[in-house]
């Protein structure tokens, strides 16, 4: 018999993307792509995916990428949490 403690912990699913809007309070929407070769046609796609991701402190602003890892669900529809931020948004571009 296997106790619950000797189990295997699940590992956190763990993603990159971009935030496409933070207009919720401590929310933001992550888009996330991945690309594969589909095994009929042959071709490289893309799909896409929408996650809503608890920012505790407000950090990520719309443009950014980040990393968001998989944890115990805050609401109906948000269970992923802010990592890190990978790469900000440039604010003001100089010519």
């Amino acid at each position: 018999m296997v106790n619950k403690q000797d189990a295997p912990k699940s590992i956190p699913m763990k993603l990159v993307g971009k935030v496409i809007a933070n207009k919720m309070q401590k929310t933001v929407t992550v888009q996330v792509e991945r690309t594969f070769v589909d095994s009929y046609s042959k071709k490289v796609l893309r799909r896409s995916k929408k996650y809503q991701v608890h920012d505790e402190n407000l950090q990520a602003h719309v443009g950014d990428v980040v990393e968001i890892y998989e944890g115990r669900p805050v609401s109906k529809t948000k269970f992923m949490y802010l990592g890190r931020i990978i790469k900000p948004h440039a604010q003001g571009k100089t010519l």
